[in-house]
């Protein structure tokens, strides 16, 4: 018989009618993978008991956007505008033939390493995203092989699939942005992801399911989503497409198809529940109503877009008209409890303060508007019949409010979740992964991230080296001058 795990704290965060709830000096006990109780006064067996004090017991979070490489994103923090500072690929590098910056060894370790980084941060079902400026073209299946069993060997529940495109950005000596396709390419590389899919679904394990990701729209054919969205139909799994992020994006589906890149997915009978759409930012108001009724999700990462200067407006006017949003980090630090914090934040800049946005609103985006996002009932809550994905957050270290999720929102950070368990599996106890030597681990992340910052002037305009393409915040002293 499965064993009996007990887990008290001063905060419980439990699931009753649709809505959570909280339980003060409460309990939790699940049985094997799957929770039996929530609340206060447990008389049933106990085989295992955790006693955490001062803490908050969660549902882990649903990153449906997560970061899974090393992020370059943060290398653009203050370099600016993206085409002259190797975020878009120029003429000349693609003439000479993109090339791939990481070796098949660095690629399967960067999985393994960003998942223990989502892990840490309490995120307990992921979604990967990585980028693809520096690939050759799109993900490999035998990456993904790589990834599936990093998963399985930390504990991670993932939805998998191999990002693929038709196309790509390009700029012009003159600084011109145009997409340029090879879209035989794309359709064979969709064709690979879409067996995976099949092999990873017929392996029917708890954790690993598969997803289908094309990359961005605008590097997207019509032939190439419309294949994608039957796939999806057909597999019953969901499909995530970056959209509606950026105006270059805007312009370039404009002028491809003279139309909003929502517009576009609807007439083509993309958006469907099963969609998942991070970003959102440049959606209007009638983009909005085709997400709502096509009951598609938004996926939030309210980090990446604001170090950039862009923000949604406003997640309480998208989940007021309908649409289900959900939560994604995409950007290092994984870090969740910050995004919730700068969603709140932002949301009440945008929407007109305080009272347009709540901090339960952003939490209930991590975990049930991920689950709904993902069709799946048993994520996303703490409650009998759920599977016990559990994370523990410290509150010793902060000044706690009356309510446990305004102090998460007010006082605390990823670092502080201290314990996860996913599947009922206890895959971090006291703050470490279990056969993951993190020292080492973070020697050779920035041993990787060194290497391909070196390799930015091939991928540049006009081919600057290293010191003008990032900035430096001060005037540097080297000590060799």
């Amino acid at each position: 018989m499965a064993t009996h795990t007990l887990l008290t704290a001063r905060w419980v965060i439990g699931h009753e009618q649709g809505t959570h709830v909280i339980h003060e000096h409460a309990e939790l006990v699940f049985q094997g993978s799957t929770i039996v109780f929530v609340g206060q006064g447990y008389d049933g067996p106990v085989d295992q008991r955790h006693d955490f004090g001062e803490a908050i017991i969660s549902p882990g979070f649903i990153d449906l956007d997560a970061l899974s490489d090393l992020d370059t994103t943060i290398l653009a923090y203050d370099n600016s505008p993206p085409a002259r500072k190797g975020r878009v690929w120029p003429r000349s590098y693609v003439e000479q033939g993109p090339f791939e910056m990481y070796s098949r060894e660095e690629l399967a370790f960067q999985k393994h390493f960003a998942f223990s980084q989502l892990i840490r941060n309490g995120i307990t079902t992921a979604m990967p995203i990585a980028s693809l400026f520096y690939r050759e073209w799109g993900e490999t299946v035998e990456e993904f092989e790589c990834a599936a069993s990093s998963a399985e060997q930390l504990g991670l529940r993932v939805y998998l699939g191999p990002a693929c495109r038709t196309g790509n950005q390009v700029v012009e000596d003159d600084g011109r942005i145009v997409a340029e396709f090879d879209e035989a390419r794309g359709l064979a590389e969709l064709d690979a992801a879409i067996e995976f899919a099949r092999r990873l679904e017929a392996r029917q394990s708890p954790l690993l399911r598969a997803m289908l990701a094309p990359d961005r729209i605008e590097t997207c054919t019509q032939a190439f989503l419309k294949r994608t969205a039957e796939a999806s139909r057909a597999l019953d799994i969901p499909v995530r497409l970056h959209c509606c992020q950026s105006e270059t994006e805007l312009a370039l589906v404009q002028q491809q198809h003279q139309c909003t890149p929502i517009e576009w997915l609807h007439g083509m009978g993309f958006l469907t529940e099963r969609c998942l759409l991070p970003h959102g930012v440049y959606m209007s108001d009638s983009d909005r109503a085709l997400v709502a009724n096509a009951g598609a999700t938004v996926v939030h990462c309210p980090l990446v877009s604001a170090r950039h200067g862009s923000f949604l407006n406003s997640f309480s006017r998208f989940r007021s008209e309908g649409v289900n949003m959900a939560m994604g980090t995409d950007t290092w630090p994984p870090d969740m409890i910050q995004n919730l914090q700068l969603g709140v934040i932002m949301n009440r800049r945008e929407a007109g303060g305080v009272a347009s946005c709540r901090s339960e609103d952003l939490f209930d985006a991590a975990t049930i508007g991920g689950a709904r996002a993902l069709n799946r009932d048993d994520l996303g809550k703490l409650a009998e019949g759920a599977l016990a994905d559990v994370i523990v957050i410290r509150l010793d270290r902060t000044l706690q409010t009356p309510d446990p999720v305004q102090s998460l929102m007010t006082g605390c950070h990823g670092r502080d979740v201290r314990d996860v368990f996913i599947h009922g599996r206890h895959v971090m106890a006291d703050g470490e992964l279990h056969g993951v030597d993190h020292d080492a681990d973070w020697v050779k992340a920035q041993q990787q991230f060194d290497k391909v910052t070196g390799l930015y002037p091939k991928r540049t305009l006009g081919h600057p080296p290293v010191d003008e393409i990032f900035s430096s915040s001060y005037p540097r002293r080297t000590g060799h001058e």
